[in-house]
């Protein structure tokens, strides 16, 4: 499984400085052996994996209000120790939004590395996948966890309540989806 989550990492493409350290970094981290996933909540091993999933709909992306977290951030959540990053995906699209994901790109979009945690800090090793989504669909999210649901337009996501990232993630999501088009 190790070498299949290196590939998946190793198959995105920076944005930036920032994006091609944390790249660099994480890559490492895999090669180093260290345990990959989270095994006791809420912070062993002190770096572990994440997967966020992105629901887009054109100029639209959905995010949730994390109850714990006080922020918008894309839904997603800890890969279980076995569990390959893409099918964290399909789980927790199932979990949280009663959805069947639908990727729009066969790898992640974006790696990030963010330290998290109210009492226990740790480091969150977040790949970023994008689902396409309806946003004129009901939306159903899993209310024990998020407070609200809500689409976004790329340029109305509120970057101030979100994930470090996010501005950079609907940039680098927009650049995609242009290249795309072309």
């Amino acid at each position: 499984m190790r070498a299949e989550i290196r590939a998946e990492v190793a198959s995105i493409t920076p944005l930036d400085e920032l994006e091609g350290k944390h790249l660099s970094d994480v890559l490492a981290w895999i090669d180093s052996g260290a345990e990959l996933c989270r095994i006791a909540k809420p912070s062993l091993p002190p770096k572990h994996l994440v997967s966020y999933f992105a629901v887009v709909d054109r100029k639209h992306v959905l995010l949730v209000a994390h109850k714990i977290a006080g922020l918008w951030l894309p839904t997603g959540g800890h890969v279980e120790p076995g569990e390959h990053p893409r099918a964290a995906v399909v789980r927790e699209a199932r979990e949280e939004l009663a959805i069947d994901a639908q990727f729009m790109f066969e790898r992640p979009l974006m790696v990030t590395c963010t330290e998290v945690g109210i009492t226990a800090r740790h480091v969150d090793v977040s790949l970023w996948y994008v689902l396409a989504g309806d946003r004129n669909a009901a939306v159903w999210y899993d209310n024990s966890e998020f407070d609200d649901a809500r689409w976004f337009l790329f340029a109305e996501v509120p970057t101030n309540r979100s994930d470090p990232h996010i501005e950079r993630f609907v940039q680098k999501l927009a650049l995609m989806r242009e290249q795309s088009a072309r």
